[in-house]
């Protein structure tokens, strides 16, 4: 059988720097990991192919850097390691990530599972993976919390919908967002590490893809715009009053009738 797991590199810290002019996120002022979501859609992925046998492709979207998530993968014994990378993607929202993905995986393989992340912890909005399945017209299964059964036709799920648990029987080809509490990942060997640096890496560009009109890809083809993004400042003042308990309390209720706290 055929898998693709959809990765992303993501901050590795939850601290990073905005360029104040821009609005845009500085990415070098942080390191950089796999999503820690999608660390579990490859374990996901590693599993089913023990008890099936078959290939993994590992998939991500994004500049030159983000090799280094693929290579992570490729040290987890992932088959296959995919970039779509093109200064035509940059400034993609969701839907038009989700189209970039897609039409990379028309071009390198037909999957019978492919295995995205619920969501990634810098965007959180748990669109990409139900997008994807939607512009390949494959069905597909969110909060999936175990795969129950595997063969070439099709796929028995178990999702948590939050107050109940759904079971889905899914035809082949489809795609499973896995949610991250699912699948414990392991952890490379030192002697993995070692032998992904010799393993190739696959790129693609708009020019590999079946589409090649730029107006549908990055900020162009994006339907959804970020006007500003910012650090919210917090100011905060703190006094100490001391004296009595009488004299505390009648300057208490000044200052919160200064701040306009005890109006009817």
């Amino acid at each position: 059988m055929e898998f693709m797991v959809c990765i992303k590199q993501v901050p590795d810290s939850m601290t990073i720097d905005i360029n104040p002019e821009t609005g845009s996120l500085i990415r070098e002022s942080a390191g950089a990991k796999i999503n820690p979501y999608d660390l579990s859609a490859i374990e996901a992925a590693l599993q089913v192919r023990e008890k099936t046998g078959g290939n993994i492709h590992a998939l991500t979207m994004g500049p030159k850097q983000a090799r280094f998530a693929i290579r992570e993968a490729l040290a987890l014994e992932i088959d296959n390691g995919w970039i779509v990378t093109d200064k035509s993607f940059a400034g993609s929202d969701v839907l038009a990530t989700a189209y970039t993905l897609s039409q990379a995986i028309l071009n390198i393989t037909e999957p019978d599972i492919i295995f995205c992340g619920k969501q990634s912890t810098d965007g959180d909005t748990a669109q990409v993976g139900p997008e994807i399945a939607e512009l390949l017209g494959i069905p597909h299964a969110s909060y999936v919390t175990e795969i129950n059964h595997v063969d070439k036709d099709y796929i028995i799920v178990t999702c948590n919908m939050g107050t109940y648990k759904e079971v889905l029987r899914l035809s082949t080809p489809c795609l499973v967002c896995i949610e991250m509490e699912a699948y414990t990942p392991r952890i490379s060997s030192l002697r993995n590490k070692i032998s992904s640096q010799n393993k190739a890496i696959n790129e693609l560009s708009i020019g590999n893809l079946k589409d090649k009109d730029k107006d549908n890809y990055g900020y162009k083809g994006s339907p959804t715009k970020v006007r500003k993004i910012y650090v919210p400042k917090v100011k905060r003042e703190s006094k100490i009053i001391d004296g009595d308990v009488d004299k505390i309390i009648d300057e208490l209720i000044e200052k919160l009738n200064e701040w306009g706290c005890l109006n009817e």
